[in-house]
């Protein structure tokens, strides 16, 4: 496959620095974005390759429009910068302004990068976008209406509603920019990473369930090398399994 330009967000630590890692170690230039520029250089140094710093705050509009100056092309734009609280409230529970602050990063922000870099996005030939979802947005497992346990909080069912939810919007937009820009070529496609050791909450933490980052990024670097006659708009676990809606 010929060299193509892709962007990471929140790609300095856990799963995001392990998608860069791939990519760049797949012979491809990659922006580590990067909302600390001393993280994100010490994270460039660490990955090698052809990767370079981009500072983006995903939930700061300067810093995304002065990001998407930076990047004149594109190929690939894997939307993983996110957050969680560190502890599984019930949502009967959780704070409004806690709703706010995950929902700014998990949608909001998703939605200002991908709308700011697409005119970069046109000009592949092969234009992909990955969004970092969670197994545990899925109304069908929720709801018990799906096999398996949302193994995510280890707890009930009612907790981690901000974080949750806003995965569960964010499948929606996958769905709906698929569908925008389905005529132009694009793939895009959700990804449930699993359960990993990450910084994320203190059940990536300290779960001794959670997996390898490196294990799901590699399901995120699958739907960003997609062929031309791949899916989109899609819902898919690190393992290459559909999850259900």
């Amino acid at each position: 496959m010929d060299n193509l330009i892709a962007l990471v967000t929140g790609a300095n630590k856990g799963i995001g620095k392990e998608i860069a890692r791939q990519l760049a170690a797949a012979g491809h230039t990659v922006y580590v974005g990067s909302r600390d520029a001393v993280r994100g250089k010490d994270a460039v140094a660490d990955i090698g390759g052809d990767t370079r710093l981009l500072v983006l705050d995903v939930a700061d509009a300067e810093s995304v429009a002065a990001a998407a100056r930076q990047v004149p092309a594109l190929d690939i734009l894997v939307n993983n910068a996110g957050i969680s609280p560190s502890e599984g409230t019930l949502v009967t529970d959780e704070d409004v302004d806690t709703f706010r602050r995950v929902y700014e990063t998990n949608v909001f922000g998703v939605v200002a990068v991908t709308n700011a870099f697409l005119p970069a996005l046109r000009r592949s030939a092969h234009p992909r976008i990955v969004n970092m979802s969670s197994g545990t947005a899925s109304l069908a497992a929720s709801a018990g209406h799906a096999e398996g346990t949302i193994a995510f909080t280890g707890r009930p069912s009612g907790t981690f509603g901000a974080y949750r939810s806003s995965k569960t919007a964010l499948n929606e937009l996958t769905v709906l920019y698929a569908n925008a820009l389905a005529e132009d070529g694009f793939k895009v496609n959700a990804l449930a990473p699993g359960l990993r050791r990450t910084d994320l909450n203190d059940t990536a933490r300290t779960s001794p369930s959670a997996g390898d980052p490196a294990e799901g990024a590699a399901g995120a670097v699958r739907l960003a090398l997609l062929p031309d006659d791949g899916p989109t708009a899609g819902f898919f676990s690190w393992d290459g399994t559909t999850v259900p809606w």
